[in-house]
């Protein structure tokens, strides 16, 4: 065999396992760049589903709050108020306390400026209503000054929910 001869299998060979390990390179890099994108589009569901839970619970402990206002109000109205009433709506404003802090730390600013008007409205009223009982309100504060009050947060409730349904892309913004 001539000196040629063996430089061009030489040649051959580096062509041929070159040519395998630039393959095989390709191939791993094309493989992480699909896993990369499975993870992405696992993470963005995931981002979903975990907003999704916390609007929901937001929303129902936000109508529920406002709904256990209402109930008290009532109550204040109609007869006095009970232990169980005042503890019905304690529970009610801790467990809405305890969805709005959720969401502080997962909601867009859209949504959280609209939470916060809900929970800023609910603090309203549940403190004019805890003043009205002690028979120590603020100057204007009545029962039936809260019951206003109480009734406008449905419509605060309504345009958090809907900035929400537009974040979850369940509907076009409004």
């Amino acid at each position: 065999m001539d000196l040629g001869s063996v430089i061009i299998a030489v040649a051959g060979m580096a062509g041929t396992l070159g040519g395998s390990l630039l393959t095989q390179r390709a191939s791993e890099r094309a493989k992480r760049r699909e896993i990369e994108l499975l993870r992405d589009q696992e993470e963005v569901r995931e981002n979903l589903l975990l907003r999704r839970t916390c609007y929901m619970e937001l929303n129902r402990d936000a109508r529920q709050f406002t709904t256990a206002l209402n109930r008290h109000l009532h109550a204040m109205r109609e007869r006095s108020v009970e232990e169980t009433d005042s503890e019905a709506l304690d529970e009610a404003k801790g467990a809405h306390r305890d969805r709005y802090s959720e969401a502080q730390m997962i909601a867009p600013d859209e949504v959280l400026a609209r939470a916060s008007e809900v929970n800023q409205a609910l603090n309203k009223v549940y403190g004019q209503v805890k003043r009205l009982e002690r028979q120590e309100p603020k100057p204007g504060e009545t029962v039936a000054t809260a019951v206003q009050a109480q009734a406008e947060i449905w419509e605060m409730l309504r345009a958090m929910r809907t900035a929400m349904r537009h974040d979850l892309g369940v509907t076009a913004q409004g």
